[in-house]
């Protein structure tokens, strides 16, 4: 999917808090939550996002979702990372 079309699919679906967002190498978040929903698509470099007893492995043109209050780490590889992230308030705030 193009940033362009990606873009476009945020606001649609209501993710209006749209930005890039990068990473440094090696970076790692301890478990935490956010009080919205996130939609993001990987622009370079790796993320592996742990939550619900799984890691999931995001590289250039992955996305990956998550609702609020996900409790999910976070630990960018080598070369850190680059997204573009789209957050939406939750729907039960």
């Amino acid at each position: 999917m193009d940033l362009e079309a990606f873009t476009a699919a945020l606001k649609r679906d209501g993710y209006h808090d749209i930005s890039e967002r990068s990473q440094p190498p090696h970076q790692t978040n301890a478990a935490h939550s956010h009080p919205f929903d996130v939609h993001a698509i990987m622009l370079q470099g790796e993320l592996r996002l742990t939550f619900d007893g799984r890691t999931q492995v995001c590289r250039a043109g992955d996305t990956f979702t998550m609702a609020a209050g996900c409790v999910h780490e976070e630990a960018f590889g080598s070369e850190g990372a680059q997204y573009l992230v789209g957050r939406r308030p939750s729907a039960t705030t």
